[in-house]
This record gives structure tokens, sequence and C-alpha cells, in this order.
């Protein structure tokens, strides 16, 4: 059964490392993740993480931190409740089916 199964995190760091568990511990192709804002603001996340706090300033002196990052999955199989559980033990805030 195909199904899109979406996580939003509030650090991009946290959004990397479900892209990262979702590709090695579930097999899916890198090229069925999408990671993106979740709004329509550009953003790092909600809170600064890793090298958000070390990166180089944005023009206000800091990075944006205007909503949460979102990354989605194209699911391709009979368990999508195995991505589920990935992407919440990463950090997720919420999953749902897109």
């Amino acid at each position: 059964m195909e199904s899109t199964i979406i996580g939003e995190f509030d650090t991009r760091r946290g959004a990397e490392l479900a892209v990262e568990h979702v590709v090695q511990e579930c097999g899916v192709p890198r090229s069925d993740v999408f990671v993106q804002a979740a709004g329509g603001a550009n953003t790092v996340g909600t809170r600064p993480a890793g090298s958000d706090v070390k990166a180089s300033p944005a023009p206000e002196g800091r990075q944006k931190l205007e909503g949460p990052i979102e990354v989605s999955v194209d699911f391709h199989g009979d368990a999508p409740e195995k991505i589920a559980d990935v992407l919440r033990s990463a950090g997720a805030k919420s999953v749902h089916t897109g």
C-alpha cells in the first residue's frame, strides 16, 4: 500500500537524524524522503540545535526559528507504523499520514 508519513520536528538536527534512520533502518530509498519547512516561512526549526547554534548568523544576528521542520516519507509497503515509530524515536513532536 502506498502512503505518505509526515513527522514534524523542532530542530533541523532532529529532522536530519530522522532521515538517516528511515533510510538505514527501514530501507526506504533516500529519493522517497523529503525535508522542508512545515509552513511557508524559511526556518531551521523552533529551537536551535547542533550547527544552528554555531552557524553564521542571519542578518538579525540569529538563525530563523519560525516553525517546525517537516520530514515526509513516501512509503510503498504494508507496515507504515514502523516508519512512524522511527520518526517518533528520532524526536518527531507529531506524526501523521498525508
